[in-house]
């Protein structure tokens, strides 16, 4: 049984869609901090975007491992689009030279939650749908549930839906303990009823306010939910990420205040 502790990009950049190019900087912090992986934003990747190969070697030469790849998608309607297609077929091609890698999916959110539950089954269909070419090419794929805005799964009702009709052979789950939160539910608690499905994991505080909050200093047991981890023989990534609003202002520091805090509290427990 293997545990590694690894930094989402989201820490750098509130935005799943705004392209930058400083990867290198951020594979620098988080091998600076002694996280061993890491699940990059895929409008992130800049000059790595077609090229697995300078990836891997910006990775090796850091001690890193690629744990993910974050990828949001629309799909808006009964089947993917052609554009949707090929970028989730790119993503599971480059990915595949990765081993042990996740390609995790979230969505974006809507305008309204007008037509929900069949706007709820687009979602999961497609997602299936990836799932399925994914497993076919050893590629964990992992639908990725959030609560922002309009989101279209906001609610204990609403994860039922997805739990309900997830292609649980092909698809993951990738449980976001903040988000699961502000849903208003037990991290723990949906972490255990679902750990069959479980194959990545983001470790994100909350408050008790639903805001999120430093890690360490909000509402969510991690040290619980480790010690469940590790007598359940999780096996795969834990990326630990912030998103407040001083997060991006300034990501080393956060980096390191998550470092100190899965140091003391959390690697004790492996």
């Amino acid at each position: 049984m293997t545990i590694e502790f690894g930094c989402h990009g989201i820490t750098w950049v509130l935005d799943y869609d705004k392209e930058i190019d400083f990867l290198d900087k951020i594979l620098d912090t988080v091998s600076e901090n002694g996280f061993t992986t890491v699940d990059i934003i895929y409008a992130t990747l800049g000059k790595y975007e077609n090229d697995p190969e300078a990836l891997r070697e910006a990775l090796d030469k850091r001690g890193l491992k690629l744990g993910a790849f974050t990828v949001p998608f629309t799909w808006g309607q009964e089947g993917e689009t052609e554009e949707e297609r090929a970028l989730a077929d790119h993503c599971i091609d480059y990915l595949s030279k990765f081993p042990n890698t996740a390609l995790n999916l979230p969505f974006r959110v809507g305008k309204d939650r007008s037509n929900l539950l069949e706007r709820q089954k687009q979602i999961i269909n497609n997602a299936n749908a990836v799932g399925r070419r994914a497993h076919a090419k050893g590629v964990k794929a992992c639908i990725h549930p959030a609560t922002p805005g309009n989101s279209y799964f906001k609610n204990e009702s609403d994860y039922a839906v997805l739990f309900e009709h997830i292609d649980r052979e092909h698809l993951g789950y990738t449980p976001d303990t903040g988000h699961i939160l502000a849903a208003g539910m037990d991290p723990l608690t949906v972490i255990k009823e679902n750990m069959d499905i479980v194959r990545h994991m983001h470790f994100k505080e909350a408050n008790s306010n639903l805001e999120w909050d430093i890690m360490g200093e909000g509402a969510i047991d991690f040290p619980a939910i480790m010690t469940y981890l590790v007598d359940n023989k999780y096996d795969g990534w834990i990326m630990v990420e912030e998103e407040t609003p001083e997060a991006p202002l300034d990501p080393e520091k956060t980096v390191k205040n998550m470092a100190t805090y899965v140091n003391e509290q959390l690697r004790p427990l492996l």
